[in-house]
Formats: structure tokens, sequence, C-alpha cells
């Protein structure tokens, strides 16, 4: 038999440099390593418990190897039960020698073995996706500790609004992914557990047993132990798969602010290149039609794979309404989506420690482009120091009428303000002199607390470091 093809979380070859961009395995040979993983530990765990014959833990173990196993005839067993794991289950039996046998599925239905394997399989890609949220994290608070005082221009409505900072842009970045990674975590520590209940939750077919074996099992595959069966309450794949969303979603906001500032109108950020291109291969981010173009290729990647996540999510929330002790339909439902959502947040997570470790930042060009404003961002600061000596209404209606002859005619706020006789007579009789006008329009002075909130981003990183990794 051939070995099973360990890339196959990949979605697929021809599209999986994009949607399988990660060292997570959530394919068809990881789920049968998983499943084998936990026939395995059933077995250890019967021995422990005095129900099968000294020896048999270790030699279903031995045989629970995936070379073993035929993956393409398991899957057309499937359509015979309904699952793989009755096909699985025989075929592991026929790798284990005589009376040890036994030992094989001992306890079990399908539905625990595919239940604690998903379980095992989330495990194994939480950990993979920790590691790359807490790169892309690390990369994030570089960024926002190198450019906490990095001025650009604010933008609300995708509409130019007040400065900030590019420090506070990153710092609201890892604040995010600081967020998501200790929801992943959270979830991973407090609501994986094994799932054991025989034929219909009450594990009859052990006896007085059940309990003790359940908790052997736990033990060997270093999961929870959960109070009972959980055969038809789904609330812990439903909870694993909103913690992987709510990581999808962060990262979906990274994206996407990534591929707004890259624009060529704007170029205040652009993606590092990569790697280089080899003889006759493409450039990272080059187009097929246009030579010149460069496109945010781990951006865009991040957002090909977590626009997929809302659908799943609300697939493993419909599929959450299960029949009494097993469901005809809505247990099956859950396989597939829940595999694409490990494997797609995996690889939008491994994108975007790429993506953040490699991003250049044009100060310069956020300069140019908050100066090119003409001052009009800090209309809301000038209508502040007018307000005092005219009024608030009076001192709006002043910077607005000049805001609008500013963008008429094309000329900087400023010089509207000191240059019309309706606005500089005003400001003259106030008392307000060109040098108090220039300091309201200095984006320098209008960036409020972005500074500390950058560094409480940073100091909240440093803290959730130590819980979370």
């Amino acid at each position: 038999m051939s070995e099973p093809d360990q890339n196959d979380n990949r979605r697929g070859v021809l599209f999986g440099g994009v949607f399988g961009h990660s060292q997570v395995e959530a394919g068809d040979a990881a789920w049968l390593r998983a499943m084998l993983d936990t026939e395995a530990a059933l077995a250890r765990a019967a021995e422990r418990a005095g129900l099968v014959p000294a020896g048999a833990g270790a030699a279903v173990t031995a045989a629970a190897e995936p070379g073993r196993f035929d993956l393409a005839e398991l899957g057309e067993l499937s359509a015979l039960t309904g699952n793989p794991v009755p096909g699985l289950s025989r075929a592991l039996a026929r790798q284990v020698p005589g009376p040890l046998a036994g030992a094989v599925h001992k306890g079990a239905t399908s539905q625990d073995i595919i239940d604690t394997a998903a379980m095992v399989l989330a495990q194994r890609a939480l950990a993979v996706i920790g590691a790359d949220l807490a790169a892309a994290a690390a990369a994030a608070a570089s960024l926002a500790a190198g450019h906490r005082d990095t001025v650009m221009i604010g933008r609300t409505l995708l509409q130019q609004a007040v400065p900030t900072t590019f420090g506070l842009v990153a710092a609201g970045w890892l604040n995010g992914l600081d967020e998501a990674r200790a929801a992943l975590a959270r979830t991973g520590r407090e609501r994986l557990a094994v799932q054991f209940g025989g034929a219909a939750g009450t594990l009859a077919a052990l006896g007085d047993h059940g309990p003790r074996v359940l908790a052997l099992l736990a033990e060997e595959l270093d999961l929870p132990a959960p109070p009972l069966p959980w055969h038809t309450i789904r609330l812990r794949v439903l909870e694993l798969a909103a913690a992987l969303a709510g990581v999808d979603s962060v990262l979906s906001k990274i994206a996407r602010d990534v591929t707004l500032l890259a624009q060529t109108e704007v170029g205040e950020v652009r993606e590092g290149p990569g790697g280089s291109a080899g003889a006759g291969r493409p450039r990272r981010g080059g187009s097929s039609a246009m030579p010149n173009k460069q496109n945010p290729v781990a951006a865009i990647a991040i957002l090909g794979c977590v626009k997929q996540a809302p659908g799943l999510l609300a697939t493993l929330a419909a599929t959450g309404e299960q029949e009494l002790q097993r469901a005809a339909g809505a247990w099956h439902a859950e396989w597939q989506p829940l595999t694409d959502l490990l494997t797609l947040t995996g690889s939008a997570a491994s994108w975007a420690a790429d993506l953040l470790g490699g991003l250049i930042v044009d100060p310069a060009r956020m300069s140019a482009n908050l100066n090119a404003a003409g001052g009009l961002p800090l209309a809301e600061r000038v209508t502040a120091l007018l307000a005092g000596s005219l009024g608030r209404a009076a001192a709006h209606d002043l910077v607005a009428e000049a805001g609008a002859r500013a963008v008429s005619a094309g000329l900087p706020l400023r010089d509207v303000l000191l240059g019309r006789p309706q606005s500089a007579e005003p400001l003259e009789a106030a008392g307000i002199t060109a040098e108090q006008v220039d300091a309201a329009l200095d984006p320098a002075n209008y960036l409020g607390a972005a500074a500390a909130f950058a560094d409480a981003a940073l100091a909240a990183h440093e803290r959730s470091t130590g819980r979370t990794t």
C-alpha cells in the first residue's frame, strides 16, 4: 500500500500554494493519522483498565501506521457505512496478531473515533496556527514600535480624516492579533475534549469500566475528559470554529488595510519581495499581462482564504441541531467545513507572518499624502482654535466656508484663512496670529493619544506573550 500524500492538506495541488500556505495538516492523510492515533490510544487505555490482554495496546499502536492503509479503499468503504471508521477498524484489526485484535475499537462507536480525531487534528493545527500568529504579532509589534511617531493621514469611510500615526495603525493590528491568539489558545485549552460514549452515549459495552476507560483515553491523547459524551451537543465544534473565524476576521482587516495602503495612488506601504524569482519563474507579485505590476500577493492570499470562513462557520452553526443520540446527516456535514476552516485559517496565519515580517513602510509618501491635502484634515483643529474667540458655530461656519474655497480654488487652507478678508479679518479681530494658525495646521500637534495607545498595545503584547505561548 502506498504512503498517503502528506501534502494533501494543501487543498489540492493547483491552488495549494495559496490556500495551503501553512504547516497545518488537515487533509486526508492527517485525518487518517488522527483516527489511527485515537484507535491506538483507546487500545492502550483498554489495556490499562484490564479489559484486553497485556501487550494489546502496543500491538495496536505498532499496527496503526498510516502507510499500511489505502486511503482510496477506505474512501470507497465509507460509502457503504456513511463514514470511514468501520472500514478502518476492520483493516486495523487485520494488522494485529491473534487475540490481541480484540483491543481494536473496544467499546467505541464510529463517532467516538471521528470526533476525537477531529479534536486531535485541531490540537495539532492550533499549535501551528498559534506559532504563525505569534510571528505575525511580533512583526506587528516591531512596526508599531518603529513607527510610533510616523505621522500619516487617518481615513474614515475611505476618505481623509484627521492625522494618525502608522505606529497606531500597526498597534491596532497587534492588539487584534493578540486577542485572537489568546481566544484560540483558550479554546484549545478549555474546549477540545475526547469523545467516548459508545453506541448511544452510555458505554454499556464496557459495563462499569466506561468512565475509567474514558479518563485513560483522555490521558493517552493529552486531551481533557468531558463530564459525559457530547455526541449531539456540538458546542465544542462550534466554539472551535468561532475562534478560528475570529482569527480570520483580524487577518482580514490587516490584509485589507495593506491592499488599500499599497494602491499605486496611495503607496504608503508595499509588500517585500518574498524571495527572488528563479530562471523561468515569475517574480512574486508579478502579473501575467503587465510586467510593471507588483501586486500585494500575501494580502490578497489572506483575503482569498478568510473570505471563505463565514460560510464555513455558518455551516457548522447550522449542524448544531442533531437528533436524539446520533444525528442523521448533521454530524456528517461537519467534517469538510471544519477541515477547510483549519486549513484556510492556517494558510492565512502563515501568509500574515510573511506579510507583516516583510512589509515595507514609506514615511515620505505618508508625509506627501498628508501635505497634499493642503491642511484640510486639520480643519477640526482650526475650528477648536477659533471657537474660544468666535463661538463654536461661527468658527465652524468660517472654517467650512474657507475649506470649500480651498477645494474649489486648489489652494492650501492656510492661504485661504489668512489671505481672504472674509476669514482673515475675524481672525485678526479675535487676536489669532498666523503662528497660531500654522501650529493648528501642523499634523504633529494633533495626534492626541496616538503614541500612548501604541505604547499601551506594546505593553499589553509584552504581558500577553507568556500567557498565549
